[in-house]
């Protein structure tokens, strides 16, 4: 039976990235029903305007959006541009992950991780909230693969989730001691947690300092431009997924630097 080393390699990258506009189909289904409380495995695709079910080949990634020239073939209704963005986005991250860590364990590991995070991302910036399912689904997954021989070990993902989510509570203890209002909301503590599950303990100081930076330069933004105010509500989740990937790629780095820094 042939090893990965034994596939040519534009015929590895063509089949991950096939695969993730595959998964990334599925992970609009995520997006669309874990909000709504609906069951996802349940029930084929439906239009979100006359409810018709849709057809298998209504249902191909990105091919089936282009032929129907983003419209409903049954009411003509609009087809949002995020279904082949989430599955374009999905296969190129898998085919970046395969690239930057090669045909390894760790490739898998940061497909599965990257993928959560992207969905919790979505789903926050349009409804503000951070499904139990995935956040809790995920603190557990990240521990489970922190046993499967990767450079994490399981006190390290055991830590992370105890100090990433334990740091925030705190902050969000304090915050609301000290001003009388809700700062950051429960999902935001279970995501860091998940990411602490994932990336160990080492990585959470990095993870909070980026996603603040990415998050006030966001909230710059929006004050200069006037499409918001300084009592703008954020969604931080976004942010936090953002930096995790960002240490997912750089990480080395960036607590090689923390370190030295620090001493």
């Amino acid at each position: 039976m042939p090893v990965l080393t034994d596939i040519p390699v534009w015929l590895l990258f063509l089949g991950v990235f096939i695969l993730g506009l595959i998964f990334g189909s599925f992970f609009n289904v995520l997006i669309w029903r874990l909000p709504r409380e609906e069951n996802p495995w349940k029930g084929r695709s439906q239009c979100p305007s006359c409810k018709k079910t849709l057809s298998w080949h209504e249902n191909i990634p990105v091919l089936s959006f282009l032929l129907l020239k983003a419209r409903c073939a049954s009411c003509k209704g609009p087809i949002s541009w995020r279904y082949p963005l989430v599955e374009l986005g999905t296969g190129f991250l898998f085919v970046g992950l395969l690239f930057y860590f090669g045909p390894t364990f760790q490739a898998v590991r940061y497909s599965v991780f990257c993928s959560l995070l992207m969905v919790i991302s979505l789903i926050d910036l349009q409804h503000r909230i951070i499904p139990d399912e995935l956040s809790l689904g995920g603190i557990v997954i990240g521990f489970l693969f922190s046993f499967g021989g990767s450079d994490l070990t399981w006190i390290d993902s055991l830590l992370g989730i105890g100090i990433g989510g334990g740091s925030f509570l705190l902050v969000a203890w304090l915050y609301q001691r000290f001003s009388g209002q809700e700062g950051l909301g429960g999902g935001d503590i279970k995501l860091l947690a998940m990411i602490g599950a994932w990336l160990g303990f080492q990585s959470i100081l990095s993870v909070i300092l980026i996603s603040s930076a990415l998050g006030s330069l966001m909230g710059l933004f929006l004050l200069l431009s006037r499409r918001g105010g300084l009592k703008s509500a954020i969604p931080f989740g976004p942010f936090l997924a953002a930096a995790a990937v960002i240490c997912v790629f750089f990480g080395n780095v960036l607590y090689g630097w923390l370190y030295q820094t620090a001493v």
